[in-house]
């Protein structure tokens, strides 16, 4: 060994021996070896800085530990009035949490929670000692609470169904100071998402299983990846009411008709025949049909020919002058015989006249 080679051991003994008489600093983690493990309390050897005394409340920490065993805590109290060092291995379970925490953060590092209880807002969590929370925001399309309109009981009702169910998460926010720790299922996911995106084309036919049913539509998840099908998207049929064509749970087919940053927009209807196009072509220009009022506006009425098939009567064509209303003409759900003025399948329009059924 050279001659600097002893004067840094020289330099590192002296450097310990100091940090040895230092004064101990509320909140800073000491090692020390446990002299003795009573009922009511744990002693443990600070070398020359004392005796460090953890309380009785925290007892239960000591279940494994024994005497000569050297041991990490938190120094709560530099001086009490018997002199003794009062510690806590609680708060330096917890610091160490911490470090690991923002470790993991810093890793962008994906780790496993399980719920312990859950609010309308997300779910509350635990990990490694710190409590922390998974906003409903940042739930992964397969456990995100689809319901029709944000009723808030069914979303906490899907939320507790999550409580005791391991989750893969990444950490999105950690403050130590401020005790705060959000978790994110979705930023867990993205990494295989963007892999499976890459996989799929517009016009590829998916299967799904159905996540929630609203007024606008129909979530699927597609193997970890939302899909919605639009309530114009799911029958060639006017849709009223999503409910009535699927429910939460089913499994479905459906095709890609696009695809978006971070969902797909699927067609249930797409994977059928329009049937509208089989209908139309039985029909021609001049044909007299009947067909049931279904919507009544300022410029005509709707008429359902068929299941798959509207029309359009213009208030031009009910015969009565410009300045008619068609509300005095006709009433909802009446049937009537109208003439064919015009087809349009490149629009799929159809328009009718009430007029021409009156003329000889």
């Amino acid at each position: 060994m050279g001659k600097n080679d002893k004067k840094v051991t020289m330099d590192e003994l002296l450097a310990s021996e100091a940090e040895g008489l230092r004064p101990l600093i509320a909140g800073e983690t000491v090692e020390g070896k446990i002299l003795s493990v009573k009922k009511h309390e744990i002693l443990i050897d600070l070398g020359a800085r004392g005796i460090g005394m953890v309380s009785r409340r925290e007892a239960s920490f000591a279940r494994d530990m024994n005497v000569g065993e050297t041991i990490s805590a938190s120094v709560i109290d530099e001086e009490m009035p018997d002199g003794f060092v009062l510690l806590s291995f609680r708060k330096a379970a917890k610091d160490k949490s911490w470090d690991e925490i923002l470790a993991h953060m810093e890793n962008s590092e994906v780790i496993e929670v399980v719920p312990f209880d859950a609010n309308r807002g997300g779910l509350l969590v635990e990990y490694e000692g710190v409590r922390g929370f998974v906003p409903v925001s940042q739930l992964s399309a397969e456990h995100y609470p689809r319901v029709g309109s944000s009723d808030k009981d069914e979303i906490l009702q899907k939320l507790n169904s999550l409580v005791g169910k391991p989750l893969k998460v990444r950490i999105l926010d950690a403050d130590k100071k401020n005790n705060k720790l959000i978790f994110s299922e979705k930023e867990a996911v993205k990494d295989g998402l963007s892999e499976r995106f890459d996989k799929l084309t517009v016009g590829e036919t998916v299967t799904g299983v159905v996540t929630g049913v609203v007024d606008f539509g129909v979530f699927v998840n597609v193997d970890g990846i939302e899909g919605l099908v639009h309530i114009s998207e799911i029958s060639w049929e006017r849709v009223m009411n999503p409910n009535d064509y699927v429910k939460i749970g089913d499994e479905i087919n459906a095709k890609i008709i696009s695809i978006d940053k971070d969902r797909l927009s699927l067609s249930i209807k797409q994977l059928t025949e329009d049937p509208w196009i089989a209908e139309v072509n039985q029909l021609k220009k001049g044909d007299k049909i009947e067909g049931t009022i279904t919507r009544i506006t300022p410029f005509g009425a709707f008429v359902q020919i068929s299941p798959a098939v509207e029309a359009l009567v213009h208030v031009s064509e009910l015969g009565q002058g410009s300045d008619v209303d068609p509300e005095k003409v006709f009433s909802l759900n009446e049937r009537k015989q109208f003439k064919i003025l015009e087809i349009d399948p490149a629009s799929r329009k159809i328009s009718l006249s009430l007029n021409e059924t009156k003329k000889k």
